[in-house]
């Protein structure tokens, strides 16, 4: 992808993560309770997919960033507003 010393443009990607993968961590849009409506399922389902027997740091520290992500989307969806990045 570019950005990421890669040719294709974000604007190529087809999945629901796109908001999210294409978001700068600093600042840029804030994402709709649609778009984390959007994202929830797939975001669970990772979530889901992968194994915890805790051999490997670095991934259980993702899937908890991952379920905190969720957590705030869910928050987000419950009371109507944006996820704010700033």
């Amino acid at each position: 992808m570019r950005g990421f010393d890669g040719d294709c443009p974000w604007s190529s990607v087809s999945t629901t993560l796109a908001p999210l993968l294409n978001h700068p961590d600093d600042a840029g849009p804030d994402l709709t309770p649609a778009q984390c409506a959007a994202m929830l399922p797939r975001l669970e389902a990772i979530i889901n997919e992968r194994q915890h027997d805790g051999s490997d740091a670095a991934l259980e520290r993702r899937i908890d960033d991952t379920r905190q992500l969720v957590t705030v989307m869910k928050f987000c969806l419950d009371k109507d507003v944006e996820i704010i990045f700033g």
